[in-house]
């Protein structure tokens, strides 16, 4: 019997992840930010061809049983550069990006299962001149993107898949088997990877960078999240360090919250009882029962918080966001 599964990251630069004098190319052009990818990814090598995304990993293996042990393995994933656009309004260039080679260490295996481990990434082929944290403290080569993906498989036909390592920027998304979302990356990091990320602090070098992975927000979270960061004005964004408080419990307040990078705990009569990531909308309960926070929030990692009102959201969209949000009663 022949058992073969899959996980792909694919990578992405979204808005606001880039800080200081850095993001005025992507501000004024001709560099750009990138929509969130879909849901769904049926096809791999159109996606990349696309420009619409920076990069993908897509690790694919197979293992073959007979009488309830493995007899055969394999794999056959790769990375997949995407195209980086340059231009002003509708006028854009594609330039293709430099690819590193694929890395695979040999597959480990105890008879009832295998264990696949492949790092994939490249580099912008466009100049990226900037400050540096160390020696020579000054370079022009941008720096590298990558992620590196466990994939594990069994002999009852069970698979799972981890994210052992990626590159502090830009956002990674990782997509299961079928092609569904199902985990982020929560942190991007501009600033440590142009300024950290080169020489041995690479999967290609000696180190590899490890990855924070959240669970993936519901579909109405994503729908809500879009129209909040489209809407007429655009939000305020706060930015809080590690173990700082948004909100507390029993405060006051009529704001609502997107979560844009990093992670929070939600807390409960001081106790944690989940931790969000990317793309979570928070606050609602407040705007629909009294004023008052239902729980505190805390920033587990640095985060940027986006900061909307309640008239940018529907009543009824935000009674819908509630009934899955009472995390203290489950």
């Amino acid at each position: 019997m022949r058992i073969e599964s899959s996980v792909t990251s694919v990578s992405w630069i979204p808005s606001e992840a880039i800080g200081g004098i850095m993001r005025a190319p992507f501000d004024l052009g001709p560099m750009h930010y990138d929509n969130p990818p879909a849901d769904q990814i049926d096809d791999v090598q159109a996606l990349a061809r696309s420009g619409a995304v920076r990069f993908i990993n897509h690790q694919r293996a197979w293992i073959e049983v007979e009488n309830g042990s493995i007899v055969a393995q394999g794999q056959s994933g790769r990375g997949w550069m995407g195209r980086t656009k340059l231009g002003f309004g509708s006028r854009m260039l594609l330039y293709p990006t430099i690819a590193m080679p694929d890395l695979r260490s040999e597959p480990t295996s105890s008879g009832r299962s295998v264990r696949f481990v492949q790092t994939t990434g490249g580099r912008p082929a466009i100049p990226l001149p900037r400050k540096l944290n160390r020696p020579p403290f000054v370079q022009i080569i941008p720096p590298i993107v990558w992620t590196t993906l466990a994939l594990n498989l069994q002999a009852d036909g069970s698979a799972s898949h981890e994210v052992l390592g990626a590159s502090p920027f830009p956002r990674h998304w990782i997509y299961d088997a079928s092609g569904r979302l199902v985990n982020k990356v929560a942190v991007t990091d501009f600033d440590k990877w142009s300024g950290d990320i080169f020489g041995e602090r690479t999967p290609w070098g000696r180190e590899d960078s490890p990855a924070f992975v959240t669970e993936v927000e519901s579909a109405l979270e994503r729908e809500l999240s879009t129209q909040i960061m489209r809407a007429g004005s655009k939000p305020q964004v706060r930015k809080m360090p590690a173990g700082s408080t948004l909100v507390e419990q029993g405060q006051a307040g009529a704001e609502l919250f997107l979560l844009l990078d990093g992670v929070l705990a939600v807390e409960v009569d001081g106790k944690a009882i989940a931790e969000v990531g990317p793309g979570a909308i928070l606050g609602e309960r407040a705007l629909l029962e009294g004023g008052l926070r239902t729980a505190t929030l805390r920033a587990v990692t640095p985060c940027r918080v986006a900061v909307a009102t309640a008239d940018e959201v529907s009543e009824e969209a935000l009674a819908e966001l509630a009934k899955g949000h009472r995390r203290e009663e489950t």
